[in-house]
C-alpha cells in the first residue's frame, strides 16, 4: 500500500496536470482533511500507509480538485478573520481582502451603546459573524436573496455563538428590510461584470454562486442600488462600508451625492487596489 510520501507525490502530479497552482501544498491539504491530521503529521509520518478506505477517499478528493473544484468546497471549511466557517456551493468562499470590511466595522462600532448594523448579501455570514464576535454589544440583520445562503449563515452564527444577535431575512437588497436606522451598513455585493465572468479562473466561474458574483450587467447595478437606498436606513453620521471591484473606484465615487454623504474614501488591499469604500452619511 502506498505510503504518505508516495500518495502526496502522485496526487501533486495529478493536480499539476490540471494547472493547479501550488499542487504539492493542495495535495497535502487534501490528505490532511482525509486523515484528520495536520501537516506536521504528514512530515513526521511519511512512511505511514493509508488504509484502503483512506486511499480511496484521497483519490476521490484529488480527482474533484483536479476538475478545479475549490478546495474549500471539498473540505467544507474556510478560515476568515481567525474563525473557521462552514462553506458550500451556495455561498461565496470568504477571502482575505474582505477582512477589511470587518476591521473597519469593528472600529466604527466599538464604543457605541448597543450598536446595530445591517449586512446586504450576508452569504456565509462571515462578515456579520466576525463583527459580532468582536463587538459584544452589537446586533445585526443579515439580508440575502438566497434561502440556502441564509441556512449556511445561520449555521455559522450558531457555530460561533452569535445567533442571538443576528437576525436573518430574505430580501433583495433592502426590499424587505424593516424600516429602521442602523449605525452601519456593510456589503460585499456582486460586482463582477458579465463580460469579466467569462475570464475568471474555473474555480470561481464554474463553482461559486453566480448570483453572488455578478449582476449579469456591468457589475455596478447592485452597488448603485445600495448607495442610493442606504441613506434611508442609516442614522445621521453613520457609515456604509462596501467591497467593490477592480478599477471601479472612480465611477463608484460619482454615485455619491455630496448633498447626502459627508465623506467617501477608498481603502486599498495588499495589491494596492482600491477594494473597499467607506462612506459617511451626513447629518
Amino acid at each position: 500500500m502506498p505510503n504518505i510520501a508516495e500518495q502526496l507525490k502522485n496526487a501533486a502530479r495529478i493536480l499539476s496536470r490540471s494547472d493547479i497552482a501550488d499542487a504539492p501544498r493542495q495535495a497535502a491539504s487534501l490528505l490532511c482533511f482525509v486523515l484528520q491530521k495536520d501537516k506536521t503529521f504528514l512530515v513526521a509520518h511519511s512512511e505511514y500507509e493509508l488504509s484502503k478506505e483512506e486511499e480511496k477517499r484521497f483519490r476521490e478528493l484529488t480527482e474533484r480538485r483536479s476538475r478545479r473544484e475549490p478546495l474549500q468546497y471539498i473540505t467544507g471549511r474556510q478560515e476568515f478573520f481567525g474563525l473557521d466557517f462552514l462553506v458550500t456551493k451556495d455561498v461565496l468562499i470568504p477571502r482575505p481582502e474582505t477582512e477589511t470590511i470587518v476591521e473597519n466595522a469593528i472600529e466604527i462600532l466599538r464604543g457605541k451603546d448597543s450598536p446595530r448594523f445591517c449586512e446586504v448579501g450576508v452569504g456565509s455570514g462571515c462578515i456579520s459573524v466576525s463583527i459580532l464576535k468582536n463587538v459584544e454589544m452589537a446586533s445585526a440583520i443579515g439580508l440575502d436573496v438566497s434561502e440556502k445562503a441564509l441556512q449556511i449563515a445561520r449555521q455559522n452564527a450558531e457555530r460561533h455563538e452569535v445567533s442571538g444577535s443576528l437576525e436573518l431575512k430574505i430580501s433583495n437588497v433592502f426590499e424587505d428590510a424593516a424600516s429602521e436606522k442602523f449605525d452601519l451598513i456593510v456589503s460585499n455585493p456582486p460586482y463582477i461584470s458579465g463580460r469579466e465572468m467569462e475570464n475568471l479562473q474555473p474555480e470561481v466561474r464554474d463553482f461559486e454562486p453566480a448570483i453572488a458574483l455578478t449582476d449579469n450587467n456591468n457589475g455596478l447595478t447592485i452597488i448603485r442600488k445600495i448607495i442610493d437606498d442606504a441613506p434611508e436606513f442609516l442614522k445621521a453620521n453613520a457609515f456604509l462600508v462596501m467591497e467593490i471591484g477592480f478599477s471601479q473606484s472612480n465611477i463608484v465615487r460619482e454615485m455619491f451625492s455630496s448633498r447626502v454623504w459627508r465623506r467617501v474614501e477608498f481603502l486599498f488591499d495588499l495589491q494596492g487596489i482600491p477594494r473597499t469604500l467607506k462612506a459617511r452619511r451626513g447629518d
